[in-house]
């Protein structure tokens, strides 16, 4: 395979809940996927360097890796703030950085209750793999990039986890999708300890997504964000616009 043959985006991959529908949380009954797609070119020039910068700033070294569960209970590293408005100003750094990265967002969120009640024996994830692939594939399609080879990473879970995953992975790319073809996907298990820009930005986003899903009526800063990232039809003049059941999907309905 040549470099030619890559195409010139890549995608990061991260949830938020658990994928068990045998015991539902009753605060958080859902399970999140969601896919950062960014174009190589500015992933590389620009997403890297400014979250490596702001690392510098706030830690003076740029190995601590961005989780969003532990920026929320302020657990170590990130208890560090001298006070809330230094805690403020961090986050609305961070806030500033997604903002300017530009990438696209394609997410599905499960229902695990509706889920239980229909499809009883059906993976979560496996579920929301699949909805984020097809959609992801309508995204390069407009981008004429369909025919090259994707990298998608997603976080090592476990052994039989990933073994799991990937299995149902390369099934669905085989050709068992609604398009019924094969699909220029390859996935790459990444370490949890990978100090990766991508794999971080999608933990952060993760989890907004699922909160406005099961309380859209709260304010959640984070999510009005997102809404200027998720994937819809007609390009950046439609950003905000449109993209339930596109980039935002739900499942069941």
């Amino acid at each position: 395979m040549t470099v030619t043959e890559f195409s010139d985006y890549i995608v990061y991959v991260d949830e938020s809940g658990d994928h068990s529908l045998q015991s539902i949380q009753e605060t958080y009954p859902v399970f999140v996927l969601a896919f950062c797609i960014f174009h190589k070119r500015h992933y590389a020039d620009r997403v890297i360097s400014a979250l490596q910068k702001f690392k510098f700033k706030h830690f003076g070294h740029d190995i601590v890796i961005l989780h969003e569960h532990e920026m929320r209970k302020q657990k170590e590293p990130f208890n560090i703030f001298r006070n809330r408005e230094s805690h403020q100003e961090f986050m609305n750094e961070l806030s500033s950085i997604i903002v300017d990265s530009n990438f696209i967002l394609v997410s599905c969120v499960i229902d695990k209750y509706k889920l239980a009640q229909k499809l009883q024996t059906e993976n979560p994830y496996h579920l929301a793999l699949g909805i984020c692939l097809e959609n992801l594939y309508e995204f390069l399609k407009e981008k004429g990039q369909q025919q090259k080879l994707t990298h998608v990473i997603v976080e090592r879970r476990g052994k039989k986890e990933d073994n799991e995953l990937e299995l149902e992975f390369r099934r669905f790319c085989d050709g068992e999708n609604w398009f019924n073809q094969k699909l220029p996907f390859q996935i790459q298990f990444a370490d949890k300890k990978t100090n990766s820009a991508g794999l971080q930005l999608a933990d952060l986003v993760a989890r907004p997504i699922g909160l406005h899903v099961i309380r859209p009526e709260q304010p959640n800063r984070a999510f009005d964000i997102l809404t200027q990232k998720f994937y819809c039809k007609g390009g950046r003049k439609e950003l905000g616009k449109n993209y339930e059941g596109l980039g935002l999907k739900c499942f069941p309905l």
